[in-house]
């Protein structure tokens, strides 16, 4: 479930994988692990991650159906 919501969340969002890879500074074949479910990320990668993808974690994770972070409100 992973990787699926991973490649339709970054492809919504017009990222390329190649992209993602140089965000994660790892290669693209890396990354392409994540994507078919090969292999899970760190932590920390994911949250870069979801970073990228203006996501949360539990999101990516299918632990939620919300997709995108709501803005913090700074009180500015």
């Amino acid at each position: 479930m992973f990787g699926e919501i991973l490649n339709k969340t970054r492809k919504s969002k017009g990222i390329t994988a190649q992209q993602m890879a140089d965000h994660l500074n790892i290669s693209l074949r890396s990354y392409r692990y994540y994507e078919s479910n090969d292999r899970q990320p760190s932590y920390d990668t994911l949250v870069k991650i979801a970073d990228k993808l203006n996501v949360t974690t539990d999101f990516l994770l299918c632990r939620t159906h919300l997709g995108e972070r709501a803005e913090q409100d700074t009180g500015e």
